[in-house]
């Protein structure tokens, strides 16, 4: 797929995406970025951590575009009765869930005095963290965790496509998504349904779920065009793309929450378009467009976790 792909495309790229056929994003390291656990899934009992029912935890986070990805993968894969999940910040009155997984950091490195940094995997057998690098954590869903040979779920990392999902993901970079790599992935949509042709995968969680979280004139532009838009209302019509809260309250339609000129009112990031999330959509009111809205509270508290 990606060769033709990527040689149509480069003349109209800068130098910068034109060296692969998806390109690593620059990134730039962050001030206080957590230390990184890596272990990884094995496949059969001689790897450690292997692939057992019940045996893991997940810990992810309101507002946090890692956690949402391995939200929506856990749901495509059939997994959110085998693999448990927390949500912080957890529930009034519910068992201090963050304190629960600063123990888990440390029992797995001795002193350990970093944020505790969410998405996290946790091995529920030793009490250890055992991966919290978000990619790490999706390949090992989709090929440790799923029976490969099911034809009733998606094969989200096919051998085939493996080095283009990791290309499409380099490429979206940090949130938010830079301009030239959403309009190489337009032009992509322009002749298949999905980010890397026919048929569903990780790239389309990584794809769709960088498209949620643009700020409010990014959304804007994508929703100026037909493609981008239409590719994110058709995933989002999927119970597992609007299964996981942005917020504490979760996305919900609003009619008010704007002043009488039209604008929103400060204190909420606005996301104009369809209601994804609610699982009460009427499938009937596919052209419905609403206001999702973000309270900026409720994003990712740096000195509380790491995302």
């Amino acid at each position: 797929m990606s060769e033709t792909f990527a040689m149509s495309e480069t003349a109209a790229m800068p130098e910068t995406f034109a060296q692969t056929s998806f390109p690593a994003a620059l990134r730039i390291p962050r001030a206080g970025t957590p230390v990184r656990f890596r272990e990884r899934i094995g496949a059969d009992l001689d790897g450690g951590y292997y692939p057992a029912a019940h045996r893991y935890h997940l810990y992810l986070s309101l507002g946090c575009p890692g956690s949402m990805r391995i939200s929506i993968t856990l749901g495509l894969l059939g997994l959110k009765n085998s693999v448990g999940t927390t949500l912080l910040p957890s529930p009034p009155g519910a068992r201090d869930a963050l304190a629960a997984l600063r123990t888990a950091y440390a029992t797995t490195r001795h002193h350990y005095d970093g944020p505790p940094a969410v998405p996290a995997l946790c091995d529920l057998w030793s009490g250890r963290v055992v991966n919290n690098h978000t990619p790490d954590i999706l390949d090992d869903l989709a090929l440790r965790f799923t029976d490969q040979d099911s034809a009733d779920l998606p094969r989200l990392r096919p051998a085939a496509l493996a080095a283009d999902i990791d290309g499409v993901r380099e490429l979206l970079g940090e949130d938010p998504a830079p301009d030239p790599a959403l309009e190489l992935l337009k032009r992509q949509l322009a002749s298949h349904p999905y980010a890397l042709g026919d048929t569903l995968t990780a790239a389309d969680v990584d794809l769709w779920v960088a498209l949620v979280h643009l700020d409010a004139e990014a959304l804007r532009r994508v929703a100026a065009g037909d493609r981008l838009w239409s590719y994110v209302r058709r995933l989002g019509a999927h119970p597992a793309f609007h299964g996981f809260p942005c917020t504490e309250g979760g996305w919900e339609r609003t009619e008010g929450n704007t002043e009488g000129n039209g604008e929103r009112i400060e204190g909420e990031r606005e996301h104009s378009g369809e209601d994804l999330c609610s699982s009460e959509k009427d499938k009937d009111c596919a052209g419905d467009q609403s206001r999702v809205t973000v309270p900026v509270d409720q994003e990712c508290r740096p000195q509380a976790l790491a995302c």
